[in-house]
Protein backbone atom coordinates (compact mmCIF):
# COMPACT_ATOMS: atom_id res chain seq x y z
CA UNK A 1 0.00 0.00 0.00
CA UNK A 2 1.46 3.55 -0.70
CA UNK A 3 1.00 5.87 1.54
CA UNK A 4 1.37 8.82 -0.49
CA UNK A 5 -2.20 9.86 -1.76
CA UNK A 6 -2.59 9.56 -6.09
CA UNK A 7 -3.86 12.81 -6.55
CA UNK A 8 -1.79 16.30 -7.01
CA UNK A 9 -4.08 17.61 -4.07
CA UNK A 10 -3.26 15.05 -1.89
CA UNK A 11 0.51 14.85 -2.79
CA UNK A 12 1.02 18.95 -2.73
CA UNK A 13 -0.81 18.60 1.11
CA UNK A 14 1.61 16.25 2.13
CA UNK A 15 4.73 18.06 0.75
CA UNK A 16 4.00 20.99 2.63
CA UNK A 17 3.57 19.12 5.70
CA UNK A 18 6.28 17.23 5.42
CA UNK A 19 8.74 19.93 4.36
CA UNK A 20 6.81 22.16 7.34
CA UNK A 21 7.58 19.35 9.87
CA UNK A 22 11.49 19.24 8.68
CA UNK A 23 11.46 23.00 9.34
CA UNK A 24 10.60 22.42 12.55
CA UNK A 25 13.16 19.85 13.56
CA UNK A 26 15.76 21.59 11.91
CA UNK A 27 14.58 24.90 13.95
CA UNK A 28 14.80 22.99 17.30
CA UNK A 29 17.72 21.49 16.28
CA UNK A 30 19.71 24.66 15.71
CA UNK A 31 17.69 26.18 18.96
CA UNK A 32 19.18 23.29 20.90
CA UNK A 33 22.90 23.14 19.44
CA UNK A 34 23.08 27.35 19.48
CA UNK A 35 21.81 28.73 22.21
CA UNK A 36 20.39 26.23 25.05
CA UNK A 37 23.64 23.70 24.45
CA UNK A 38 25.90 26.80 25.18
CA UNK A 39 23.96 28.23 27.92
CA UNK A 40 23.95 24.89 29.78
CA UNK A 41 27.35 24.52 29.45
CA UNK A 42 27.79 28.34 30.82
CA UNK A 43 25.76 27.44 33.83
CA UNK A 44 28.10 24.01 34.52
CA UNK A 45 30.88 26.27 34.46
CA UNK A 46 29.69 28.64 37.16
CA UNK A 47 28.63 25.82 39.34
CA UNK A 48 32.31 24.05 38.90
CA UNK A 49 33.83 27.35 40.34
CA UNK A 50 31.41 27.73 42.77
CA UNK A 51 32.48 24.42 43.72
CA UNK A 52 36.08 24.97 43.56
CA UNK A 53 35.79 28.04 46.26
CA UNK A 54 34.07 25.54 48.80
CA UNK A 55 36.93 23.29 48.45
CA UNK A 56 39.87 25.39 48.08
CA UNK A 57 41.49 23.84 50.56
CA UNK A 58 40.37 19.69 50.99
CA UNK A 59 41.34 19.96 54.61
CA UNK A 60 38.53 22.60 55.87
CA UNK A 61 36.32 20.95 54.04
CA UNK A 62 34.38 19.81 57.40
CA UNK A 63 33.25 24.14 58.13
CA UNK A 64 32.79 24.84 61.61
CA UNK A 65 28.60 25.49 62.16
CA UNK A 66 29.46 29.35 62.95
CA UNK A 67 31.35 29.42 59.42
CA UNK A 68 28.87 27.18 57.26
CA UNK A 69 26.19 29.43 58.83
CA UNK A 70 27.86 32.65 57.37
CA UNK A 71 28.77 31.02 54.42
CA UNK A 72 25.43 29.97 53.59
CA UNK A 73 23.65 33.39 54.68
CA UNK A 74 25.94 35.47 51.97
CA UNK A 75 25.95 33.10 48.94
CA UNK A 76 23.43 30.69 49.80
CA UNK A 77 25.40 27.94 49.26
CA UNK A 78 25.22 24.77 51.90
CA UNK A 79 27.65 22.22 52.57
CA UNK A 80 25.15 19.05 53.85
CA UNK A 81 26.01 15.59 55.32
CA UNK A 82 23.77 13.00 53.04
CA UNK A 83 21.25 12.86 55.57
CA UNK A 84 20.82 16.42 56.60
CA UNK A 85 20.68 16.59 52.53
CA UNK A 86 17.87 14.07 52.40
CA UNK A 87 16.11 16.33 54.84
CA UNK A 88 16.18 19.50 53.44
CA UNK A 89 15.17 18.76 49.59
CA UNK A 90 17.63 16.32 48.22
CA UNK A 91 15.48 13.23 48.42
CA UNK A 92 12.56 14.99 46.03
CA UNK A 93 15.26 15.89 43.46
CA UNK A 94 15.57 14.46 39.97
CA UNK A 95 19.16 13.21 38.88
CA UNK A 96 20.68 14.94 35.25
CA UNK A 97 22.89 11.69 33.72
CA UNK A 98 23.97 14.36 31.24
CA UNK A 99 24.96 17.32 33.63
CA UNK A 100 26.22 14.98 35.83
CA UNK A 101 28.77 13.54 33.04
CA UNK A 102 30.16 17.27 32.18
CA UNK A 103 30.26 18.39 36.04
CA UNK A 104 32.54 15.17 35.84
CA UNK A 105 34.87 16.56 33.21
CA UNK A 106 35.00 20.35 34.94
CA UNK A 107 35.81 19.10 38.62
CA UNK A 108 38.12 16.07 37.36
CA UNK A 109 36.53 13.44 39.25
CA UNK A 110 33.39 11.55 39.20
CA UNK A 111 30.51 13.99 40.66
CA UNK A 112 26.45 13.76 40.48
CA UNK A 113 24.14 16.07 39.72
CA UNK A 114 20.47 16.71 41.37
CA UNK A 115 18.11 19.27 40.33
CA UNK A 116 14.85 19.94 42.87
CA UNK A 117 12.66 23.03 41.76
CA UNK A 118 9.73 24.36 44.83
CA UNK A 119 9.84 27.89 45.98
CA UNK A 120 13.74 27.99 44.73
CA UNK A 121 15.25 26.14 41.84
CA UNK A 122 18.67 24.50 43.49
CA UNK A 123 21.28 22.52 42.43
CA UNK A 124 22.59 19.34 44.31
CA UNK A 125 25.88 18.87 43.76
CA UNK A 126 28.10 15.67 45.18
CA UNK A 127 31.93 16.49 44.50
CA UNK A 128 34.51 14.31 44.00
CA UNK A 129 36.05 16.26 46.51
CA UNK A 130 34.22 15.03 49.31
CA UNK A 131 31.86 12.49 48.24
CA UNK A 132 30.34 11.89 51.44
CA UNK A 133 29.25 15.81 51.38
CA UNK A 134 26.33 17.34 48.98
CA UNK A 135 26.86 20.79 47.80
CA UNK A 136 23.34 23.11 47.37
CA UNK A 137 23.44 25.95 45.12
CA UNK A 138 20.27 28.52 44.60
CA UNK A 139 20.40 29.53 41.26
CA UNK A 140 17.96 32.48 41.28
CA UNK A 141 15.83 33.79 37.60
CA UNK A 142 16.25 29.68 36.14
CA UNK A 143 13.53 27.55 36.25
CA UNK A 144 12.72 24.50 34.95
CA UNK A 145 11.99 24.33 30.43
CA UNK A 146 8.27 24.18 29.95
CA UNK A 147 8.05 22.89 26.39
CA UNK A 148 4.09 22.70 26.60
CA UNK A 149 3.92 26.81 24.92
CA UNK A 150 6.70 25.80 22.33
CA UNK A 151 4.82 22.65 21.28
CA UNK A 152 1.36 24.33 21.22
CA UNK A 153 2.81 27.19 19.04
CA UNK A 154 4.13 24.67 16.86
CA UNK A 155 1.44 22.80 16.54
CA UNK A 156 -0.23 25.83 15.61
CA UNK A 157 1.88 27.27 13.03
CA UNK A 158 2.33 23.72 11.68
CA UNK A 159 -1.97 23.56 11.64
CA UNK A 160 -2.19 27.35 10.04
CA UNK A 161 0.55 26.18 7.37
CA UNK A 162 -1.41 22.84 6.16
CA UNK A 163 -5.12 24.58 6.32
CA UNK A 164 -3.22 27.69 4.11
CA UNK A 165 -1.53 24.82 1.77
CA UNK A 166 -4.63 23.10 2.01
CA UNK A 167 -6.52 26.56 0.60
CA UNK A 168 -4.02 27.30 -1.88
CA UNK A 169 -3.92 24.10 -3.58
CA UNK A 170 -8.02 23.45 -3.39
CA UNK A 171 -8.12 26.82 -5.49
CA UNK A 172 -5.33 25.96 -7.89
CA UNK A 173 -6.74 23.18 -8.51
CA UNK A 174 -10.80 24.10 -9.12
CA UNK A 175 -10.45 24.88 -13.03
CA UNK A 176 -9.05 21.55 -13.31
CA UNK A 177 -11.89 20.14 -11.80
CA UNK A 178 -14.00 21.70 -13.78
CA UNK A 179 -12.34 20.78 -16.69
CA UNK A 180 -12.43 17.26 -15.55
CA UNK A 181 -16.79 17.52 -15.62
CA UNK A 182 -16.71 19.18 -19.05
CA UNK A 183 -14.24 16.53 -20.31
CA UNK A 184 -16.55 14.06 -19.01
CA UNK A 185 -19.59 15.60 -20.56
CA UNK A 186 -18.04 15.95 -23.87
CA UNK A 187 -16.88 11.97 -23.32
CA UNK A 188 -20.92 11.09 -22.86
CA UNK A 189 -21.72 13.44 -26.05
CA UNK A 190 -22.51 16.49 -24.54
CA UNK A 191 -21.25 19.96 -25.25
CA UNK A 192 -20.80 22.56 -22.31
CA UNK A 193 -20.20 25.84 -22.49
CA UNK A 194 -16.82 27.12 -23.27
CA UNK A 195 -14.76 27.12 -20.24
CA UNK A 196 -13.78 30.24 -18.52
CA UNK A 197 -10.24 30.80 -18.40
CA UNK A 198 -8.54 30.99 -14.75
CA UNK A 199 -5.18 29.99 -12.62
CA UNK A 200 -2.25 29.55 -13.65
CA UNK A 201 -0.76 30.12 -17.65
CA UNK A 202 -0.34 26.49 -18.16
CA UNK A 203 -3.92 25.59 -16.60
CA UNK A 204 -5.15 28.74 -18.86
CA UNK A 205 -3.51 27.36 -22.06
CA UNK A 206 -5.26 23.41 -21.17
CA UNK A 207 -8.30 24.96 -20.84
CA UNK A 208 -8.55 27.12 -24.59
CA UNK A 209 -6.68 24.15 -25.78
CA UNK A 210 -9.86 21.82 -24.97
CA UNK A 211 -12.65 24.52 -25.45
CA UNK A 212 -11.10 24.67 -29.51
CA UNK A 213 -10.89 20.65 -29.07
CA UNK A 214 -15.14 20.67 -27.62
CA UNK A 215 -15.96 23.35 -30.50
CA UNK A 216 -14.17 20.88 -33.23
CA UNK A 217 -15.53 17.32 -31.84
CA UNK A 218 -19.24 19.59 -31.63
CA UNK A 219 -18.90 20.88 -35.33
CA UNK A 220 -17.55 17.48 -36.71
CA UNK A 221 -21.25 15.96 -34.97
CA UNK A 222 -23.02 18.31 -36.43
CA UNK A 223 -21.79 17.56 -39.68
CA UNK A 224 -21.89 14.19 -39.16
CA UNK A 225 -25.65 13.99 -38.39
CA UNK A 226 -26.56 16.63 -41.62
CA UNK A 227 -24.68 14.13 -43.59
CA UNK A 228 -26.67 10.73 -42.02
CA UNK A 229 -29.98 13.00 -41.98
CA UNK A 230 -29.09 13.87 -45.92
CA UNK A 231 -28.02 9.89 -46.72
CA UNK A 232 -30.48 8.65 -45.31
CA UNK A 233 -33.78 11.27 -46.84
CA UNK A 234 -31.84 10.29 -50.26
CA UNK A 235 -32.45 6.51 -49.86
CA UNK A 236 -35.92 6.51 -48.41
CA UNK A 237 -37.10 8.70 -51.53
CA UNK A 238 -35.81 6.10 -53.79
CA UNK A 239 -37.43 3.24 -51.62
CA UNK A 240 -40.87 5.23 -51.78
CA UNK A 241 -41.05 5.18 -55.29
CA UNK A 242 -40.08 1.33 -55.48
CA UNK A 243 -42.88 0.79 -53.24
CA UNK A 244 -45.61 2.72 -55.02
CA UNK A 245 -44.12 0.85 -58.03
CA UNK A 246 -44.93 -2.10 -56.50
CA UNK A 247 -47.91 -1.36 -55.83
CA UNK A 248 -48.57 -1.30 -59.60
CA UNK A 249 -47.52 -4.82 -60.08
CA UNK A 250 -50.15 -7.69 -61.47
CA UNK A 251 -51.65 -10.06 -59.13
CA UNK A 252 -49.37 -12.60 -61.02
CA UNK A 253 -46.16 -11.08 -59.66
CA UNK A 254 -47.26 -10.83 -56.16
CA UNK A 255 -44.49 -13.35 -54.79
CA UNK A 256 -41.95 -10.75 -56.58
CA UNK A 257 -43.96 -8.05 -54.95
CA UNK A 258 -43.84 -9.63 -51.34
CA UNK A 259 -40.15 -9.82 -51.65
CA UNK A 260 -39.68 -6.00 -52.40
CA UNK A 261 -41.64 -4.78 -49.98
CA UNK A 262 -39.97 -7.62 -47.40
CA UNK A 263 -36.62 -5.70 -48.78
CA UNK A 264 -37.77 -2.33 -48.52
CA UNK A 265 -38.92 -2.57 -44.90
CA UNK A 266 -35.69 -4.50 -43.62
CA UNK A 267 -33.41 -1.39 -45.76
CA UNK A 268 -36.20 1.03 -43.49
CA UNK A 269 -35.43 -0.11 -40.54
CA UNK A 270 -31.16 -0.20 -41.57
CA UNK A 271 -31.46 3.38 -42.12
CA UNK A 272 -33.66 3.74 -38.88
CA UNK A 273 -31.06 2.00 -36.64
CA UNK A 274 -28.21 4.42 -38.34
CA UNK A 275 -29.66 7.34 -36.91
CA UNK A 276 -30.12 5.71 -33.83
CA UNK A 277 -26.74 5.16 -33.84
CA UNK A 278 -25.91 8.60 -34.07
CA UNK A 279 -27.78 10.32 -32.20
CA UNK A 280 -26.67 10.84 -28.79
CA UNK A 281 -30.69 12.41 -27.36
CA UNK A 282 -28.64 15.58 -26.75
CA UNK A 283 -31.71 17.47 -26.72
CA UNK A 284 -33.15 15.71 -24.01
CA UNK A 285 -32.67 16.28 -19.98
CA UNK A 286 -32.04 13.61 -17.62
CA UNK A 287 -35.23 13.20 -14.86
CA UNK A 288 -35.45 11.23 -12.27
CA UNK A 289 -37.26 8.01 -12.84
CA UNK A 290 -38.46 5.12 -11.73
CA UNK A 291 -36.58 2.05 -13.89
CA UNK A 292 -39.67 -0.80 -12.69
CA UNK A 293 -42.02 2.00 -14.38
CA UNK A 294 -39.65 1.85 -17.74
CA UNK A 295 -39.89 -1.89 -17.53
CA UNK A 296 -43.93 -2.40 -17.21
CA UNK A 297 -44.13 -0.05 -20.27
CA UNK A 298 -42.14 -2.12 -22.57
CA UNK A 299 -43.19 -5.08 -21.12
CA UNK A 300 -46.53 -3.97 -21.69
CA UNK A 301 -45.93 -3.09 -25.62
CA UNK A 302 -44.17 -6.14 -26.43
CA UNK A 303 -46.62 -8.64 -25.02
CA UNK A 304 -48.52 -8.49 -28.21
CA UNK A 305 -45.60 -10.95 -29.49
CA UNK A 306 -47.49 -13.94 -27.98
CA UNK A 307 -44.42 -14.56 -25.93
CA UNK A 308 -44.34 -15.25 -21.99
CA UNK A 309 -42.51 -13.08 -19.87
CA UNK A 310 -41.67 -13.13 -16.25
CA UNK A 311 -41.02 -10.14 -14.39
CA UNK A 312 -39.35 -9.51 -11.19
CA UNK A 313 -39.06 -5.87 -9.44
CA UNK A 314 -37.50 -5.40 -6.55
CA UNK A 315 -37.64 -1.71 -4.48
CA UNK A 316 -35.33 0.44 -6.75
CA UNK A 317 -34.28 3.98 -5.80
CA UNK A 318 -35.22 6.78 -8.57
CA UNK A 319 -32.32 7.04 -11.05
CA UNK A 320 -31.48 10.33 -13.16
CA UNK A 321 -32.09 9.29 -17.07
CA UNK A 322 -32.79 10.20 -20.59
CA UNK A 323 -36.39 8.70 -20.07
CA UNK A 324 -36.51 7.78 -23.94
CA UNK A 325 -33.21 7.01 -24.51
CA UNK A 326 -33.26 4.26 -22.00
CA UNK A 327 -36.20 2.80 -23.06
CA UNK A 328 -35.00 2.86 -26.50
CA UNK A 329 -32.21 0.71 -25.12
CA UNK A 330 -34.27 -1.88 -23.07
CA UNK A 331 -36.44 -2.24 -26.12
CA UNK A 332 -33.22 -3.43 -28.34
CA UNK A 333 -32.62 -5.78 -25.69
CA UNK A 334 -36.06 -7.48 -25.61
CA UNK A 335 -37.02 -7.23 -29.57
CA UNK A 336 -33.53 -9.11 -29.39
CA UNK A 337 -34.58 -11.58 -27.09
CA UNK A 338 -37.88 -12.57 -29.14
CA UNK A 339 -36.38 -11.90 -31.98
CA UNK A 340 -33.13 -14.43 -31.88
CA UNK A 341 -34.99 -17.03 -29.01
CA UNK A 342 -38.31 -19.50 -28.33
CA UNK A 343 -39.26 -19.39 -24.35
CA UNK A 344 -40.09 -17.30 -21.67
CA UNK A 345 -38.42 -13.68 -21.53
CA UNK A 346 -37.39 -12.74 -17.67
CA UNK A 347 -36.78 -9.25 -16.81
CA UNK A 348 -35.82 -8.54 -13.16
CA UNK A 349 -34.11 -5.50 -11.56
CA UNK A 350 -32.05 -4.88 -8.30
CA UNK A 351 -30.37 -1.87 -6.28
CA UNK A 352 -26.51 -3.38 -6.01
CA UNK A 353 -26.43 -0.65 -2.68
CA UNK A 354 -22.11 -1.30 -2.69
CA UNK A 355 -21.86 0.37 -6.39
CA UNK A 356 -24.90 2.50 -5.56
CA UNK A 357 -25.93 1.66 -9.07
CA UNK A 358 -29.75 0.25 -10.05
CA UNK A 359 -29.90 -2.66 -12.46
CA UNK A 360 -31.83 -4.01 -15.31
CA UNK A 361 -31.41 -8.10 -16.01
CA UNK A 362 -33.15 -8.86 -19.53
CA UNK A 363 -32.33 -12.97 -19.85
CA UNK A 364 -33.90 -15.53 -22.26
CA UNK A 365 -33.61 -19.53 -23.04
CA UNK A 366 -31.62 -19.47 -25.73
CA UNK A 367 -28.75 -21.56 -26.93
CA UNK A 368 -26.69 -18.92 -25.43
CA UNK A 369 -22.90 -17.29 -27.34
CA UNK A 370 -19.43 -17.97 -27.29
CA UNK A 371 -17.95 -16.19 -24.84
CA UNK A 372 -14.78 -15.64 -26.75
CA UNK A 373 -17.79 -13.37 -29.34
CA UNK A 374 -19.67 -12.07 -26.45
CA UNK A 375 -16.92 -8.44 -26.09
CA UNK A 376 -17.27 -8.16 -30.10
CA UNK A 377 -20.97 -7.90 -30.54
CA UNK A 378 -20.84 -4.28 -28.91
CA UNK A 379 -18.83 -3.22 -32.03
CA UNK A 380 -21.00 -1.12 -34.80
CA UNK A 381 -21.45 -3.69 -37.50
CA UNK A 382 -20.91 -6.81 -35.95
CA UNK A 383 -23.94 -9.73 -35.67
CA UNK A 384 -23.57 -12.98 -33.57
CA UNK A 385 -22.89 -16.15 -34.32
CA UNK A 386 -25.52 -18.89 -35.72
CA UNK A 387 -27.04 -19.49 -32.86
CA UNK A 388 -28.51 -15.96 -32.53
CA UNK A 389 -29.30 -15.30 -36.35
CA UNK A 390 -27.36 -12.78 -38.32
CA UNK A 391 -30.19 -10.37 -40.14
CA UNK A 392 -30.10 -7.20 -38.98
CA UNK A 393 -27.16 -3.98 -39.54
CA UNK A 394 -25.19 -5.13 -35.95
CA UNK A 395 -26.07 -1.83 -34.85
CA UNK A 396 -28.37 -3.00 -31.85
CA UNK A 397 -26.25 -3.79 -29.37
CA UNK A 398 -23.84 -0.89 -30.32
CA UNK A 399 -26.73 1.30 -30.64
CA UNK A 400 -27.35 -0.01 -26.30
CA UNK A 401 -23.99 0.64 -25.46
CA UNK A 402 -23.73 3.76 -26.77
CA UNK A 403 -26.60 5.01 -25.22
CA UNK A 404 -25.86 3.33 -21.61
CA UNK A 405 -22.32 4.82 -21.50
CA UNK A 406 -23.69 8.53 -21.89
CA UNK A 407 -25.43 8.00 -18.74
CA UNK A 408 -21.91 6.90 -16.84
CA UNK A 409 -23.57 2.87 -16.64
CA UNK A 410 -22.75 -0.34 -17.88
CA UNK A 411 -23.81 -3.11 -19.85
CA UNK A 412 -22.48 -6.45 -19.82
CA UNK A 413 -23.84 -9.96 -21.35
CA UNK A 414 -23.27 -13.06 -19.52
CA UNK A 415 -24.14 -16.84 -20.57
CA UNK A 416 -26.79 -17.96 -17.89
CA UNK A 417 -26.11 -21.40 -16.14
CA UNK A 418 -29.61 -22.94 -17.04
CA UNK A 419 -28.53 -21.85 -20.61
CA UNK A 420 -29.73 -18.57 -22.41
CA UNK A 421 -28.34 -15.36 -22.44
CA UNK A 422 -27.95 -12.69 -19.95
CA UNK A 423 -27.95 -8.81 -20.19
CA UNK A 424 -27.73 -6.57 -18.12
CA UNK A 425 -27.77 -2.69 -17.72
CA UNK A 426 -26.30 -1.13 -14.87
CA UNK A 427 -27.20 2.99 -13.83
CA UNK A 428 -25.73 4.68 -11.52
CA UNK A 429 -28.10 6.78 -9.24
CA UNK A 430 -26.34 9.69 -9.40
Amino acid sequence: MKLMPRSAFGQTVSLIGVLLLVNQIVAYASMAIYIIQPSSQQINQLLAKQIRVVFIDIKDVVMSPQMAQAFHRETGIGVYREHEAMQLGLANADYYPYRSMEMSKLLNGPAEVRISQGEEYLFWIRPPQAPSLWVKIPLSGLEEANLLPLIVVLMVIGGMSVVGGWLFVRQLNRPLRALQRAANQVGRGEFPEPLEAQGTSEVVAVTHAFNHMSKGIKRLEEDRNLLMAGISHDLRTPLTRIRLATEMMSDQESFLKEGIESDIEDMNNIIDQFIDYIRHDTLDKRELANVNELVDEVVLAERISGREFVVNLAQTPLVPIKYIAIKRALVNLVQNALRYTQGTIYISTRYDKVAKMVAIDVEDEGEGMNPEDIELLFKPFTQGDKARGTEGSGLGLAIIKRIVDSHGGQITLANRQQGGLQATIKLPIK
